[in-house]
């Protein structure tokens, strides 16, 4: 499910659905995946709760655990202000980069961690976002490249 709590020009719920479940396959991650858009308020909420960081953050994911409980593989929380402010630094659509922060969270979800994994993630991510024709992902990004995917 995806609930848009504010909206982005060009992006639709059904649309953004359909994305999700095309990242999902290709992730390989089983269940359901919620979606949350909110402003940067909501996102702080959850940072400072969950992570005891109370600033926003771009994107969060919350994984169901080992075995998805009931079909249920977790939840993916997303700031529209900073997409939106990333989107116009990077100089590509604001719905592109919501779903360079799906493909992202659903990575997280599916057990990958950037943070701890030797680029495993990294290498994930860029070979998804190139099968799914995003730009340059989060954890390229922090690496200071910034690429379209060849066409």
């Amino acid at each position: 499910m995806v609930v848009i709590r504010k909206p982005v020009a060009g992006l639709s719920a059904i649309v953004l659905a359909r994305f999700v479940a095309r990242a999902q396959r290709s992730t390989g991650l089983r269940g359901t995946v919620d979606v949350l858009l909110a402003g940067n308020p909501d996102l702080r909420a959850l940072n400072r709760r969950f992570r005891g960081k109370n600033q926003p953050t771009d994107v969060l994911s919350f994984p169901a655990g080992d075995s998805p409980r009931n079909g249920f593989a977790g939840d993916i929380a997303i700031s529209v202000d900073i997409a939106k402010q990333n989107a116009k630094r990077l100089g590509h659509a604001t719905a592109e980069e919501i779903k360079i922060l799906c493909l992202h969270g659903l990575l997280h979800l599916a057990g990958f961690d950037h943070e701890r994994d030797r680029g495993q993630m990294a290498k994930k991510e860029l070979s998804l976002r190139r099968r799914l024709g995003l730009v340059s992902g989060l954890t390229e990004r922090s690496k200071g490249h910034h690429t379209r995917p060849p066409r």
